[in-house]
């Protein structure tokens, strides 16, 4: 039977509804939409009665939030649809609605399928209906779906015996092989096709069947094998000047590097002018610390690291990748698989990612809908949906975003940029390298495999037009963050990690690509592979691409304690394949051989192309005129307009290692240019040692001309390390190409081929090796081409201690120009090397990489602290500098390149000659330009909150004292921040046990209950971490905690820790969600909770929040806070979605009677505020953290386990309040 309820969100409480209302009235222009209600439909079948009635208000909805009912009676609306997710996409509100319900029952999970119920109100007509239809449904990953309630929920699938043989193949003339390939829509051309067919006429003699076509198409794809960039340059025709001698210089490199005969013998391609700089300095013995070997996962280097006083090896690994064809088709998905596959990479590599780096690219967002381009999405639309993917997947998996930038440029309409960096470290010990040898077991481990992402390696390596759009649903990736954090948590492991030989992910091309690049022979059981649902046939079991997916080789001796490991930490492992030793890739299905390639054949990447290029002679005079006019022209333009309300989406603490926060200084709103972290040390380690990671790229000088933009993005990228205070002789560097579709034409091919020389010539002259990069080569959409792209991403080691951030600190202090004395790169050099000695010397306070000119660095330098600036001497304040940098110095100085151009000012204004302007205007200015697409605030103060304060005489004692009390942290699928807790309580003196909570089957769910009440029977705390459990979902956070909670053995030793052991508990953020559903706050014991009770909800902003915010102590009452001064106020990391305290005016005010309210938020002041710049979701009474009647169990949204040294040099703040210090001085 199919059980039916849905779910509304009570009035006052529905952001996400108030937000589509109003962007339909305002972005789409339908001013008699009145109303919008929005409810969420769960169907569930193979449950019984009881239960599904108990899950219809514990994990369907909330009392305090929801409306809940059997059937809506929506009869009043003008019209209802209602959508849900397309057949084979992964809904992450079903399965997390399923497994809560397994967690309560311990028995099978039940199925459980989702949709979204639209109700539109007022006098609408037929196309103002379909306009909104359109808004909301993005065909590519959804569908209307029926209103009727289906009979059951089971999918009949097909069940496919066989793949096909394209029969009469190997005798197939031309015409009869393009008929083919525009049936199929192969993504190789005519050429491959012959060179294909030739192959198996030559030499295996019989025709392919389906599969081995769509396996050779993914493998030789541009996305995949890099086709344009290995295109033969037969011939090279360049009018302008300084292409022809970078291209002079490119040839001696050549010479240099393979030596006369080879390199004359040896094509000129892209990907050689683009790998030749790395090879030059290597040969010249300048990259010492590059770490090579076969297995290419991302760029990495070794790092003599200290911990603890002793010195280890570290590979620093770092990797960028785009996805922007996917995010282009369904922004969602896409972003958020962007990021998601830049994280394997170096995860496959062994290493821990934990920092990541957003640089995106599209169209004016401001724009009106009548202006969007026929056959594209709205550009705000892109925009703000796919910043909502990849934040959601780097927020839930547990990655620290340390910078965000979006580029904009009308060009990017053809295709939108959506670019990710990610930095990894890990000791070198943890990390085996050994050719795999015939025998070696191939053991698949992760998710399982569906139909999504199909095609995502060959759709992705196309230019598209109006009638592919339609055609895509199947090629987008769908993510899911939690199964990958799994992965992130095993192989952090190096007991694991040295079991492995090789390792490579799941991306594009599935398993034919991720297991078929493993070993020169294997034999792959396709059979073997699970499958998310059934009716997949072979082919499609060959190339899905399907997320979260780890292919390891292993000897066969070691398989079966690498399965077991990956079981203990939830994850799913199995051998799917075999090394063999006859070099030929062989996949079985259904006792078929339905593919068996010659490795040989597969790497010849398929037939060789040739083209030539052209570069016309560059008027560069544009380059060099000034960007802007005045103070408040350069403020409010969209080029330099602050990214805070983008940003702050992004969690930027998590991992406690950020060194800089991505806005800085006292109001947090000076950008850091670069990100900095500390490297991921286990828990009860500590280390200084860090990188640092910054970007360079301007698409409108790119656009001038292609050779000087790429030069310039190098030379950014590394001023911006310099000013962070990182040494450039120490940088690598990873470059991201994106352009137009090439096609033959000379012209278009020059773009690349110009911007790669001058990529190259800044590589050589900086001694800066670009060790990776990523091409994207099919920005083209009808006759719209992308800018031409080139993103230098720099990375350097550094200790935490030196990492300088931009904002200015004091008044008084001299500003200077730091800049070469001529035009020659030994002068930039120069200038670098004096800017260094100056910070050496302690006399650097801030500093700015010039990119949008001298103007716009002393603006936004000034706003973080609000300290003014008063230029003199100097005019040329909005002429963009590649290279130059501002600082501001202790005292003055008197060095060749170093120009005083003016001082800080304790007044708020900035005054550059006769123009000035308030630090308030321009910041009002700055961040109003893109306030309508990312808001930064939607309440001001309003009216007075008064402080809450409670004294205490008397503080509770346990029964029994310990020295080292036993703190035990669950981790269930989904929670991020188990090593920054576990840390934070080990600092303090505690032992901390981390229980990873298993629900693969029911089985599990049983024996993880077990074990885990075991364990809290000898534990004196109960610590429960942040992140996402089972994503937020169903359409609430901690759902899945309390679920397990509710267990009535785990409720029994709960009960037994509170009340019969004196024993503490807390819960931080998503743990705090956990505790308050439960009823631990305020009650002090887990009930049935029901409209009366607190909660916490969607943050009024509608959207994730984080950044710093000020927390004052109302109350000592709680072990927790035994030694905090009451009135006393602490900087505290954020990081959240539904962190808004929601209670009736009566229970606060008893809460705080009995002094339960711990902390309010506070302005900068330290007056409690309902302004969403101090109090980031709108909490009532500013209240951030509540106890239990006795304080014994304390719950808060802030992360005050994100502490230690060095980190967040940019946000002045007392950060730690002792909390875990008190908690264990309470057991002695």
């Amino acid at each position: 039977m199919v059980y039916r309820v849905f779910v509304e969100k009570k009035p006052g409480l529905a952001p996400e509804a108030a937000g589509l209302l109003s962007d339909c009235r305002s972005f789409l222009g339908i001013k008699k939409l009145e109303n919008v209600r929005i409810l969420n439909r769960y169907d569930v079948e193979n449950i019984d009665e009881a239960l599904f009635d108990y899950a219809r208000t514990t994990v369907f909805s909330e009392p305090q939030l929801d409306l809940v009912s059997a059937s809506a009676d929506l009869s009043d609306a003008s019209v209802v649809f209602a959508v849900e997710p397309l057949p084979g996409q992964f809904d992450q509100r079903a399965d997390s609605a399923a497994q809560c319900i397994q967690l309560q029952s311990q028995g099978e999970r039940p199925t459980v399928r989702s949709a979204k119920v639209y109700a539109l109100y007022g006098k609408l007509t037929k196309k103002d209906v379909e306009a909104i239809k359109h808004y909301v449904i993005n065909a590519v990953e959804a569908r209307e779906a029926s209103l009727e309630k289906p009979e059951t929920l089971k999918v009949e699938y097909a069940a496919p015996e066989t793949v096909e043989t394209v029969k009469g193949f190997i005798k197939m003339k031309d015409a009869a092989l393009q008929k083919l390939l525009d049936k199929l829509g192969l993504a190789m051309d005519l050429d491959d096709l012959r060179f294909l067919q030739a192959y198996f006429r030559d030499q295996e003699h019989r025709d392919p069947t389906i599969t081995e076509v769509r396996v050779v198409d993914t493998y030789w794809s541009d996305h995949c094998r890099h086709t344009t960039f290995s295109t033969h340059i037969d011939e090279a025709h360049i009018q302008d000047e300084a292409v022809r001698a970078a291209y002079q210089r490119y040839l001696d490199a050549r010479v240099e590097v393979y030596g006369d005969e080879k390199a004359a013998a040896r094509p000129q391609t892209l990907m050689d002018i683009a790998t030749i700089g790395t090879k030059t300095l290597k040969k010249r013995g300048l990259l010492p610390e590059l770490d090579e070997s076969e297995e290419i996962n991302a760029c990495s280097i070794h790092v003599p690291t200290t911990i603890d006083g002793n010195q280890e090896d570290w590979l620093l690994m770092f990797k960028n990748e785009t996805h922007n064809h996917p995010t282009e088709i369904e922004p969602f998905g896409g972003a958020a698989t962007c990021i998601g596959g830049c994280i394997r990479d170096p995860l496959s590599g062994r290493a821990y990612v934990h920092q990541a780096m957003r640089v995106t690219g599209g169209g004016d967002p401001r724009v009106s809908l009548k202006d969007t381009v026929k056959g594209k999405l709205p550009q705000r639309k892109l925009a703000t949906t796919a910043a909502a993917g990849y934040s959601s997947y780097g927020n839930q998996i547990g990655l620290a975003t340390g910078h965000v930038a979006e580029l904009y440029h009308e060009g990017y309409i053809a295709k939108r940029l959506e670019c990710g960096a990610v930095v990894a470290a890990a000791p070198a010990s943890n990390v085996r390298r050994e050719v795999p040898a015939p025998g070696d077991v191939v053991i698949l481990l992760g998710g399982r495999t569906g139909r999504d992402g199909i095609g995502g390696a060959t759709g992705s390596s196309k230019s598209h037009n109006m009638k592919s759009l339609q055609t895509m649903a199947s090629e987008v990736q769908k993510g899911n963050a939690p199964e990958e954090r799994k992965i992130q948590r095993l192989f952090r492991n190096g007991e694991v990690t040295r079991l492995i030989k090789r390792c490579n992910d799941f991306g594009a091309g599935g398993v034919s690509v991720a297991i078929g690049e493993l070993a020169a022979g294997l034999r792959i059981d396709l059979d073997a592979v699970r499958k998310k649902y059934e009716g997949l046939d072979g082919t499609e079991l060959a190339i899905s691409e399907s997320q979260e997916r780890m292919a390891v080789v292993v000897d066969p001796a070691d398989a079966d304690a690498f399965i077991a490991a990956a079981q203990a930490e939830n994850l799913e492992a199995y051998r799917v394949a075999v090394v063999t030793e006859e070099e030929r890739m062989v996949m079985q299905w259904k006792g078929n051989e339905i593919a068996n390639l010659s490795r040989a054949f597969l790497d010849t990447n398929g037939a060789v192309k040739h083209t030539s290029v052209e570069v016309a002679a560059k008027q560069r005079q544009q380059l060099d005129e000034p960007l802007f006019s005045s103070l408040r022209q350069m403020a409010s333009s969209l080029k330099t307009a602050s990214r805070r309300g983008l940003t702050e989406r992004f969690d930027g603490s998590i991992g406690a290692g950020s060194v800089l926060m991505p806005f800085g200084g006292r109001t947090q709103t000076t950008p850091a240019q670069a990100m900095a972290a500390l490297f991921p040390v286990l828990p009860g380690q500590h280390t200084t040692q860090a990188s640092v990671m910054t970007w360079g790229c301007d698409p409108d000088r790119l656009s001038i001309d292609p050779y000087v933009g790429a030069h310039d993005a190098v030379y950014n990228s590394m001023a911006k390390l310099v000013a962070a205070g990182a040494d450039y002789h120490d940088a690598y560097l990873t470059l991201q190409e994106f352009f137009e579709k090439l096609r033959n034409e000379p012209q278009r091919w020059g773009k690349p081929f110009a911007a790669l020389l001058g990529a190259l010539d800044a590589q050589l002259e900086l001694g800066a090796a670009a060790i990776g990069g990523k091409d994207s080569m099919s920005g083209s959409f009808l006759d719209r081409d992308v800018p031409p792209t080139v993103i230098s991403f720099a990375i350097a080691p550094v200790d935490a201690s030196k990492v300088l951030s931009p904002e200015f600190k004091a008044a008084n202090h001299p500003v200077y120009l730091i800049a070469p004395t001529d035009g020659t790169q030994e002068a930039i050099k120069a200038s670098w090397d004096t800017f260094l000695r100056l910070h050496a010397d302690g006399k650097v306070c801030a500093a700015w990489a010039v990119e949008n000119g001298a103007a716009e660095a002393v603006m936004k330098m000034s706003f973080g602290n609000e300290i003014g600036f008063t230029g003199e001497n100097f005019s040329d304040w909005y002429t963009q500098g590649a290279g130059c940098l501002i600082a501001e110095l202790s005292g003055d100085v008197f060095l060749p390149g170093v120009v005083k151009i003016g001082y800080t000012t304790e007044a708020p204004v900035i005054r550059l000659g006769q123009d000035e302007a308030s630090i308030e205007e321009l910041r009002s200015l700055n961040e109003s330009t893109l306030a309508d697409v990312y808001p930064t605030k939607v309440t001001e103060a309003g009216e007075e909150i008064l402080p809450f304060r409670f004294e205490a005489s008397v503080y509770p004692a346990p029964a029994i004292k310990t020295a080292r009390p036993k703190v035990l942290i669950p981790v269930f699928p989904g929670t991020n921040c188990e090593y920054d807790s576990a840390r934070a309580m080990m600092d303090a003196g505690a032992e901390a046990e981390i229980a990873v909570i298993r629900n693969l089957t029911s089985a599990d769910v049983q024996r993880s209950a077990e074990e885990f009440a075991k364990k809290a029977a000898s534990a004196q705390m109960i610590f429960l971490p942040g992140g996402f459990s089972g994503g937020d979902e169903p359409d609430g956070s901690a759902k899945f905690i309390t679920a397990f909670f509710r267990n009535p053995a785990i409720r029994e030793q709960v009960t037994a820790l509170l009340e019969n052991r004196d024993g503490l508990m807390l819960g931080i953020c998503n743990g705090f969600q956990a505790l308050i559903k439960l009823g631990l706050v305020p009650y002090g014991k887990i009930i049935d909770t029901d409209s009366t009770c607190p909660t916490l909800t969607y943050n009024i902003i509608g959207r994730h929040q984080s950044k710093m915010v000020r927390t004052r102590i109302c109350s000592n009452k709680s072990p927790w806070l035994s030694d905090a001064a009451v009135g006393s106020i602490c900087t505290v990391p954020i990081s959240h979605g539904e962190g808004r305290f929601y209670a009736s005016d009566e229970l606060v005010q008893q809460l705080a009677a009995n002094g339960q309210i711990a902390t309010q938020y506070v302005d900068l002041a330290g007056n409690p505020t309902m302004d969403t710049e101090f109090n980031p979701n709108g909490s009532v009474f500013a209240i951030e953290g509540i106890t239990s009647p006795d304080g014994r169990v304390l719950g808060k949204m802030g992360h005050s386990e994100r502490i230690g040294k060095s980190l967040y040099r940019n946000v002045p703040g007392e950060y730690d309040i002792h909390l875990f210090r008190n908690a264990v001085k309470y057991f002695k």
